[in-house]
């Protein structure tokens, strides 16, 4: 970094920081403006030797930093002058069951545009699938998700939104290292910084990658020499599959399939850690709940029961393409919109099983309940008042050991 703006960036910094603190102490500022001198303090203190150290050129780091300021209009956030605190969790909040995010006009609203898509970008999505393994219709789906198939808007400043969030937001530490990668992107040249466009939270572009996603897995697939997930679908597409396949995807292989359980393969048995062969469930009675058979190459593969809403609701054999999708966003409910949705281009038909209405419960009657099993001997994960397949299936065994038909959900 040139000395002078070094110089200058530091006397900024530190010679009016204890005004305007002060000033915004006895209300004559707004807090946030005192804010503006110890952010260049931030900056100059531990982004520029954090970024330096990774490379980024100095030119870089005053084009970019020497006149960024914080935007204390991001939700989230906290004070700099005081340790990040634990995020908070309003435990008073209705506890929202599965079938709220599975609104048939959702599907069809995104379906239709879908096919469309697969259409326009055949060419690109047979490439992709055939170097990554990927199915395409994965692909669209989860661009839809993210991004409404890039429609959405997506506001704000991406280097600003990650250096605000690591002043003053919550994971601190997190975030500098977010930082420090937003800068690496545009020192590489892949966009500019006013092209730099991220959601509140500073995940970046069409497919919502944080900045070390992009630097990790986004890839140039239109030969443009950028990698760009903000304008261009190729890249987008191209940049989710790598993603996925570097997280574990099993090329030929689908994410699931909706079955019909017999009431006499328990509830209980859901989990990623009571896989078997799809041969064994199938002696069992557990049949594909469209009436299809299953495919001959899946037989001798394991999957694995899946019940978002327990008996209330569909039910799944998942294989790992499954958990593959929520290393993508760690929910069964985004991973099963996601496997939904692209079953939905080829075969416009919706769940098969109903969702069925289920208890009210707030997310603090959960936790408690949650609390009470796991003093009781229950594994129930983390008591945190949503209810995942641990939960669920020692809800079922609770409900067994009582001698109630178990449904592995709330009552």
């Amino acid at each position: 970094m040139p000395q002078s703006f070094q110089s200058g960036f530091s006397m900024r910094a530190l010679t009016i920081a204890s005004a305007l603190l002060l000033a915004a102490l006895i209300g004559t500022i707004p807090a946030h403006a005192a804010y503006e001198a110890e952010f260049a303090a931030f900056l100059k203190q531990k982004v520029i030797p954090a970024a330096r150290a990774a490379g980024v050129p100095d030119a870089v780091l005053t084009r970019e930093l020497a006149t960024l300021k914080p935007n204390a209009e991001l939700p989230g956030l906290g004070r700099p002058d005081k340790p990040e605190a634990p995020a908070k969790v309003d435990f008073q909040a209705e506890f929202r069951a599965p079938a709220a995010y599975f609104k048939e006009s959702q599907f069809v609203a995104l379906a239709g545009p879908g096919r469309a898509l697969a259409q326009k970008h055949a060419g690109t999505l047979k490439a992709i699938e055939a170097r990554y393994g990927v199915p395409g219709r994965i692909l669209l789906a989860i661009w839809a998700r993210e991004s409404g198939y890039g429609a959405a808007k997506i506001p704000h400043d991406g280097l600003q939104t990650v250096a605000t969030r690591a002043f003053m937001g919550e994971k601190r530490d997190f975030f500098l290292a977010e930082t420090v990668a937003a800068l690496k992107i545009l020192a590489d040249g892949h966009i500019t910084r006013a092209e730099l466009k991220s959601s509140w939270g500073g995940a970046m572009g069409q497919p919502q990658f944080l900045p070390s996603s992009f630097l990790a897995y986004a890839v140039d697939f239109d030969g443009d020499g950028r990698r760009d997930i903000w304008r261009s679908a190729p890249d987008t597409l191209a940049s989710i599959a790598n993603y996925l396949k570097q997280k574990g995807w099993v090329a030929g292989r689908d994410w699931g399939y909706e079955i019909s359980l017999p009431a006499s393969v328990s509830c209980s048995r859901e989990g990623p850690d009571q896989r078997q062969a799809i041969s064994a469930f199938l002696r069992e009675g557990v049949t594909r709940a469209s009436g299809k058979a299953f495919p001959d190459r899946e037989l001798d593969r394991e999957a694995n029961i899946l019940l978002p809403a327990g008996r209330h609701g569909p039910a799944f054999l998942a294989t790992e393409n499954f958990y593959v999708l929520k290393a993508y966003n760690e929910s069964d409910v985004y991973a099963l919109f996601v496997g939904h949705l692209a079953d939905r281009y080829t075969s416009d038909a919706g769940f098969v099983a109903p969702w069925k209405p289920t208890p009210h419960a707030s997310r603090g009657d959960v936790r408690d309940l949650q609390l009470k099993m796991q003093k009781a001997g229950y594994d129930v994960g983390k008591p945190d008042g949503l209810i995942g397949f641990k939960t669920r299936r020692s809800l079922g065994l609770m409900q067994e050991k009582s001698g109630r038909p178990a449904t592995c959900w709330l009552e």
